[in-house]
């Protein structure tokens, strides 16, 4: 049993004042594979002000220093990359190859991605030629509070960390309580780096309680929160009390658009994407539209890739998808997937209940829903699981229509050999991004969506500024600056 009681404060480990303890449950197993405590009003007290202490020498830090110890943090989480993978894999249950390349792989990409933007980011900046002793200042907006999620650890945790630290603020971390051991390898990172004391601090914690004690504190800035929408619509209402600024990123129900004259692997790439990370991705393309031209032989190809998609523990190497993070999860994803089957959706792969040869862990079988219509139940909420819904179009204006009937616009795709319509419906899709024909968004792209999918974006330029204030000054003398 791993033991991690402890806190990261002020560049300390430090023991909770009132232990508070929670196991950590292996979903591959079914067994506590950790313990930690859950902070409480003092602990969450003495982190937010240690980085309240330490903010005006971190704000005052020049820029290129803060990029140069954000660049010794990678070299460090390069170092630890497999006990990072190990901590993901045990927690959370991704398979460890899996873990090692892209749930250890994500945190890699947006701190690189984050160094390029960085290094060509104007902190002081002209307005413009019309205005010549005018600048535009960006700078630290203060204390933030970071509530990351379980389902991509380091993807989310490097996305805030490591943007606000090079903005120049401070920082609480509290991962999900599901999946806290890898948080805590990070702060050992950050410790390791040589992070001045309270820059970054980590207190373990649930949602109604560390949570809402930072979304809440007087003394925090800035909320910046990974989750559900009912959690960042709690979180927005009691960051309101104080005034602080919310950034969220939620959920999703994105719709993936096949036309006739889309690629030959288009629907078994989107399945494929679908089961990815087994399911529990807020951009995953649960939603699968397809042209009824093509929409059998889709429905055909959809069961076959699902069916060849095998499950297994997470500590197997192999490329099969691990369990869901836990029994809630593994609940809901089968009340859902009967409920599919109640409304009148075809099953055509997978299904309710383990896999074949599982008895325990929260293993869910890799399931796609044929005719479906977009006000069922499967078509309307966010699964999290790794499960597909199809549904069939005629014509292009009904596909944007189904797309964008959603309280969701986190991430929509379109498959279509046509430039003209990919790009006329890119345009007319409402989410935060749309890909299209397979291919991936480029390095330090936003990451954020409309609507029930959230506020501000993540990754970048456009992430550095969501943990910056902007400053305009008159009466600038460029000759003394």
């Amino acid at each position: 049993m791993i033991e991690k009681r402890q806190f990261y404060i002020n560049g300390q480990w430090v023991d909770p004042a009132e232990p508070h303890d929670l196991q950590v449950i292996n979903p591959s197993t079914e067994e506590p594979c950790a313990v930690i405590s859950l902070a409480g009003e003092a602990d969450v007290n003495a982190a937010v002000a240690a980085a309240k202490a330490a903010f005006p020498a971190w704000m005052a830090t020049p820029p290129e220093d803060r990029i140069a110890l954000a660049e010794k943090v990678l070299q460090v989480y390069e170092a630890r990359k497999e006990d990072m993978a190990q901590a993901m894999s045990i927690e959370m249950g991704a398979p460890i190859d899996f873990s090692r390349s892209d749930q250890w792989g994500a945190g890699y990409g947006h701190t690189k991605g984050f160094l390029n933007a960085a290094k060509k980011f104007q902190f002081i900046r002209p307005l413009g030629d019309h205005a010549p002793n005018t600048r535009i200042v960006y700078e630290a907006a203060g204390v933030c509070a970071m509530i990351t999620p379980w389902n991509w650890p380091m993807n989310q945790v490097t996305l805030k960390v490591i943007a606000a630290m090079i903005a120049g603020c401070t920082m609480v971390l509290k991962p999900s309580e599901e999946s806290p051991l890898n948080a805590i390898v990070w702060a050992e990172i950050m410790d390791e780096a040589g992070v001045p004391a309270g820059v970054f601090n980590l207190v373990n914690g649930n949602g109604l309680g560390a949570g809402t004690l930072l979304s809440g504190h007087p003394d925090v800035d800035v909320v910046s929160f990974t989750g559900s929408t009912r959690a960042g619509l709690a979180i927005s209402a009691n960051a309101a009390k104080t005034l602080k600024r919310v950034h969220l990123e939620l959920g999703g129900k994105g719709a993936n658009l096949i036309f006739e004259d889309a690629d030959d692997d288009a629907v078994a790439r989107g399945v494929r994407d679908m089961m990815d990370n087994t399911g529990q991705s807020c951009n995953a393309p649960s939603r699968m539209l397809v042209q009824r031209g093509i929409y059998d032989a889709a429905v055909e190809t959809a069961a076959r890739v699902a069916n060849s998609i095998t499950v297994g523990p997470a500590d197997q190497p192999g490329s099969h998808i691990g369990p869901v993070v836990n029994a809630v999860q593994f609940d809901k994803i089968q009340g859902l997937i009967r409920k599919g089957m109640e409304e009148g959706a075809r099953l055509v792969a997978g299904g309710p209940d383990r896999p074949e040869g599982f008895n325990r862990g929260f293993f869910v079988r890799p399931t796609v829903f044929a005719d479906a219509n977009n006000q069922m139940t499967i078509a309307r909420e966010e699964i999290f699981g790794p499960v597909l819904t199809m549904i069939p179009f005629d014509t292009e204006e009904e596909a944007l229509e189904i797309a964008n009937d959603t309280p969701y616009g986190l991430t929509n795709y379109v498959q279509t050999q046509d430039p003209a319509r990919a790009n006329r419906l890119a345009l007319k899709l409402r989410s935060g991004m749309v890909e299209m024909n397979g291919q991936s968004r480029g390095q330090g792209a936003p990451f954020g969506g409309m609507k029930a999918s959230g506020i501000g974006r993540e990754g970048g330029s456009w992430g550095l500024e969501d943990f910056m204030e902007v400053k305009a000054i008159s009466g600038w003398d460029a000759k003394t600056a």
